[in-house]
């Protein structure tokens, strides 16, 4: 996604180099044939691959070698170092591989090798049943993966994705990030180009499900004929919160969840000079940083003290606030909106906030609507077992409309994170051709203010004691939330390798 940078660094692999220069475990950032190229050595292997993520193009040299695997510091997407292929999401495209020859103290990088986009995963066993028809409700993070894993696992049956954006599937997280910052141009924003899902025979279906029928197989479509299926996906994901404002359906208050919406944010914010964001949340702090690197003057207005203390403590809740505020983010915290007229929010102590228009972010709700309505058990979003099975025999739910059992944390948790999304749709489809694999893959997001990007591994909602080792101030910081003497999870900034390490951590057990 990112522009990479093209400059070689290192040593010529295409020239050789000796192989005591590295120990095994051990990578080296060098070139071949014009290319970044980083080799690793296993055991007496020497493998040889792309030095850029596929996702937004992360130094795997300054990633974390574990197996026979390499993990991207920016992300935390994982590579198989001998086919390339990727293991884990957000990166969904393998990396280049190059072969490599050793004539005696000597080892060389030779040609590049091809292979088609869409690699293939471990093979499912030999017992797994398959379904033939396969539904899809949802084309966002869960959805789509789901799809694509699909056909990596060699499914050869029907997959159809429904989907009522025109858009989908769409990398969402740049929503309220570069894109709408400007610093990202619209052909970042798809997942694939044009023509990929018919290549690898994944049909969209634009509509709406209004039902579904469990014992029946059938989804109901709005306008459309029924779909039929033997395993169905449920990845509705979530919708925003919508304040019962007085005001609040004006046409300049806009809330962001699609691109629909960021592309109305964007062209309301190229002829406006003024903008009030209600939320301090994630989405309203991000979408407050944007409308700033535009130039518009932003208010941002939240209930509480501050901003993001909840989630992420006071140590970083107080630098987020201070580093908003160094751009020029105007605070009004510990205050609620009453009303919305033409030219301004009115707060609940009569505070005039003069704004252009409005942006609303103060969280969101699951989309279970559909699974209510079938009978299938609800908890507080969707339950589902370690396999990610519903209480309804052949149907699964993926992303942020999913409660499931989290061995790392002990608790049922629900998790509105992109990454997270796309790893259990991708689970949810091994699952669905009979893997029987339990969902066990450490919790993580990141979220950008600036130049500043905050890494967040494990889950915990709520703890003892918090930790902070370095300053956040210096950008150069790890907060670790204790509950009973156990770290759930560690937040970071610029400390990329410890938030590797701590994931590798907690899939160990180890804390």
């Amino acid at each position: 996604m990112a522009d990479q940078d093209t400059q070689l660094s290192g040593p010529d692999f295409g020239s050789g180099i000796a192989v005591d220069s590295l120990r095994p475990g051990e990578k080296l950032l060098g070139h071949a044939s014009g290319e970044p190229v980083l080799l690793t050595r296993i055991g007496d292997d020497f493998l040889a691959t792309a030095a850029t993520c596929a996702h937004y193009g992360g130094p795997l040299a300054e990633g974390l070698v574990v197996g026979e695997t390499v993990r991207c510091p920016w992300h935390h997407a994982c590579f198989n170092l001998r086919t390339g292929e990727a293991l884990r999401a957000p990166a969904l495209s393998p990396i280049a591989c190059w072969r490599v020859t050793r004539n005696g103290d000597r080892v060389r990088v030779t040609e590049k090798l091809e292979r088609d986009a869409l690699t293939p995963v471990a093979p499912l066993p030999a017992s797994a049943s398959t379904p033939s028809d396969i539904v899809i409700l949802g084309a966002g993070a869960a959805g789509s993966a789901a799809a694509e894993m699909l056909r990596r696992s060699g499914f050869e049956g029907r997959v159809v994705m429904l989907d009522a954006e025109p858009d989908s599937p769409y990398d969402r997280p740049n929503l309220s990030k570069d894109f709408l910052a400007g610093n990202a141009p619209a052909d970042w924003i798809p997942l694939r180009p044009a023509g990929y899902y018919p290549e690898h025979g994944i049909e969209i279906v634009r509509g709406r499900a209004v039902r579904v029928d469990p014992v029946a197989r059938r989804v109901d479509l709005e306008g459309r004929p029924p779909l039929h299926y033997d395993a169905l996906l449920l990845a509705t994901g979530a919708e925003p919160v919508r304040l019962p404002l007085d005001g609040g359906s004006d046409p300049r208050v806009h809330y962001l969840r699609s691109l629909a919406d960021s592309n109305a944010i964007i062209a309301r914010a190229g002829r406006a000079r003024q903008a009030v964001v209600i939320g301090g949340g994630f989405i309203g702090l991000e979408v407050a940083a944007a409308l700033r690197l535009r130039g518009l003057d932003v208010r941002l207005v939240a209930p509480e003290q501050l901003p993001l203390e909840r989630v992420l403590g006071a140590a970083l809740g107080r630098f987020i606030q201070a580093l908003h505020q160094e751009r020029g983010v105007e605070f009004h915290l510990g205050r609620r909106p009453r009303r919305i007229t033409e030219t301004a929010v009115i707060l609940d102590d009569g505070t005039e906030l003069p704004a252009d228009f409005v942006v609303i972010g103060v969280g969101v709700k699951p989309r279970v609507e559909l699974a209510e309505a079938a009978g299938i058990a609800l908890d507080r979003g969707i339950s589902v077992n370690a396999r990610l099975e519903t209480s309804a025999p052949g149907i699964w739910a993926a992303g942020d409309i999913a409660r499931w059992p989290d061995p790392h944390s002990g608790a049922r948790i629900r998790v509105e994170h992109w990454v997270v999304a796309q790893r259990m749709g991708q689970a949810a489809a091994r699952n669905m051709l009979g893997a029987g694999e339990p969902f066990t893959q450490v919790p993580f997001f990141w979220s950008a203010h600036y130049d500043v990007s905050i890494n967040y591994v494990g889950h915990a909602e709520a703890w003892d004691s918090v930790e902070v080792a370095g300053s956040a101030e210096q950008r150069d910081v790890a907060v670790r939330y204790v509950q009973a003497g156990k770290t759930l999870a560690l937040a970071t900034i610029f400390r990329d390798t410890e938030s590797l390490e701590f994931e590798r951590a907690l899939e160990s057990g180890l804390r």
